[in-house]
């Protein structure tokens, strides 16, 4: 009976881990964007970390990533599209271990989608004209800069400096 048990047990898990990021590339494509490739085209010209965080909607390690500490001035532009997407001036130590944002420079060029994937909901930030996953905005960020936390995946990103 026990065996029985963990075997539905088991099998229930790994539906729901195989189900939970249905958000992916695939279905943010969905939408007419002006600059969305297929996947195997982002293979070619993105890096394997930037295609596991962009197509894939990966998330890197906290901590050990290019620019949670980054202090210079300049602009974060997409990985994928060269796109302006944040600027140090609104970059701020939100004590995560990721680069963080209190907004976009362009709030028109990201957008928010419902991420539900890993057990949580929550607010997934792609770029609007890839549908490419950036990361994901929280309202926990300075309460005197909007209130907004936008936490990105460096690897999303390049930085260039001013």
């Amino acid at each position: 009976m026990k065996k029985s048990i963990l075997a539905v047990l088991m099998v229930s898990i790994f539906g729901l881990i195989s189900c939970e990021n249905t958000n992916g590339q695939a279905k943010k494509q969905q939408a007419n964007r002006p600059k969305s490739k297929p996947a195997a085209e982002w293979k070619k010209t993105l890096t394997p970390n930037q295609y596991n965080i962009m197509v894939e909607s990966g998330t890197e390690p906290p901590y050990k990533n290019a620019y949670y500490n980054n202090h210079e001035k300049g602009v974060y532009v997409s990985a994928a599209t060269g796109d302006v997407l944040f600027t140090s001036d609104d970059k701020f130590d939100s004590g995560t271990g990721w680069p963080s944002f209190v907004k976009p420079v362009d709030p028109s060029k990201v957008e928010i989608v419902r991420d539900n994937s890993y057990g949580m909901s929550r607010n997934e930030v792609i770029e609007k004209s890839t549908g490419l996953h950036l990361g994901h905005v929280f309202d926990d960020g300075p309460a005197n800069r909007g209130g907004k936390r936008y936490c990105m995946n460096s690897g999303a990103l390049k930085f260039i400096k001013k």
